[in-house]
């Protein structure tokens, strides 16, 4: 066996391996930006129901309440399309994208669920900014579509 052969079949045993590295890595970046938008959501949720701005759990909020969730839902799902993009292993927007398509379905899912629990514009508020939040997310890295 010569040099020529000996390299050719370490080339190709390494480059069977990246494609199964680079999905690994592409779902890491879709989990990694689902997760920092859960905890920082919960987080803030929780902050504000401890601190008497929200009130107890089970009982309604008022829709100026739903007003302010909304809003820093806005900027923790953009922050989310962040970290999914600079997670990314290449294409950064696709990966902010597939968060936003993730978080479209979970918004979707929870306005079915809880439909009864609160106003029918906030369920259909957070379906509706799940992919425009990624993409500004991944924006502010500096991704291009």
């Amino acid at each position: 066996m010569n040099t020529i052969d000996a390299l050719q079949g370490t080339l190709s045993a390494t480059t069977s391996a990246t494609p199964a590295r680079t999905t690994l890595r592409s779902v890491g970046a879709v989990l990694g930006g689902l997760l920092a938008t859960v905890v920082l959501t919960t987080a803030v949720d929780l902050a504000l129901h401890a601190s008497g701005v929200f009130p107890p759990h089970g009982e309604r909020m008022s829709d100026a309440l739903f007003v302010l969730a909304l809003a820093y839902r806005v900027v923790l799902n953009a922050a989310g399309g962040h970290v999914a993009a600079r997670l990314a292993p290449a294409r950064p927007m696709r990966h902010a994208l597939a968060l936003g398509a993730v978080g479209l379905a979970l918004a979707t899912l929870g306005a079915v669920v809880m439909w009864e629990f609160g106003p029918a514009w906030y369920s259909l508020a957070n379906i509706a900014i799940a992919l425009p939040c990624a993409w500004a997310g991944a924006r502010l890295r500096g991704a291009r579509a």
